[in-house]
């Protein structure tokens, strides 16, 4: 049985547009049931031509993200304010022209270290979201690496994590800077749903290797649910 649903697009751009729009009908409808939705954002090229259609079809279409709640599925351990921080690059396209709620945002404070850092973002979901059980996410956005990473979970480096925890620290990521949290392989696991948006050259080989049963991070979070929605520009021979 196929885990994994593939969508092609002939463009970054129009991948960045149809996500954004298919997003914003998602959550319209979730939040037309329930109060409440909950999505972890990644960063990378990609996202930031998702944040920034997302926000221009927000507010060309008047929808209201009153009800969403924004965690992170990783971040690297620098100020807010850093040119390389996932929170600074979703805040600047995308929550702060539509002005979200800042009880709304629940970024990761990668400026206390690691541990400090991945302790507090468990905290924080568990207040927000769950605070008897595991929480699950609604959704989470993934991009991809040239070496089939997903959030900061790295090939060959193993991130142990507690019994259905939710963040780990990661100190010896490959990319700079080493120091980072990042969703845990169960997190993102229970996650009702999980958009992986794999963009841009370099990344054939590890998108292939992935969808086949490889041995990525990315492949063993395809093996472990039952559908992963999988949004690419990328030639893909596997799919």
């Amino acid at each position: 049985m196929k885990r994994f649903e593939l969508i092609p697009f002939a463009s970054a751009s129009e991948l960045a547009d149809t996500v954004a729009t298919e997003w914003l009908n998602h959550v319209t409808a979730a939040l037309s049931a329930r109060p409440f939705y909950a999505v972890a954002l990644s960063g990378g090229r990609i996202s930031r031509s998702l944040f920034a259609a997302i926000a221009e079809k927000a507010l060309a279409r008047k929808v209201s993200l009153d009800g969403v709640h924004f965690f992170w599925a990783d971040e690297r351990c620098v100020p807010p304010d850093d040119p390389e921080s996932n929170f600074r690059l979703a805040y600047d396209l995308m929550l702060r022209p539509l002005n979200v709620r800042e009880a709304h945002i629940h970024r990761i404070r990668g400026e206390e270290g690691p541990v400090a850092a991945a302790a507090a973002a468990e905290a924080e979901l568990r207040r927000v979201v769950d605070a008897s059980g595991r929480p699950i996410l609604d959704l989470v956005f993934l991009g991809l690496g040239e070496d089939g990473h997903i959030a900061s979970l790295f090939p060959g480096r193993s991130q142990p994590e507690e019994e259905g925890a939710c963040y780990v620290p990661v100190f010896d990521a490959p990319k700079p800077p080493p120091s980072r949290v990042s969703l845990t392989a169960s997190a993102l696991s229970r996650a009702r749903e999980v958009w992986m948006l794999a963009s841009g050259a370099g990344k054939e080989a590890a998108l292939d290797r992935s969808l086949i049963g490889a041995t990525t991070p990315f492949g063993a979070l395809v093996a472990r649910r039952s559908l992963t929605r999988i949004f690419t520009d990328i030639p893909v021979r596997a799919g």
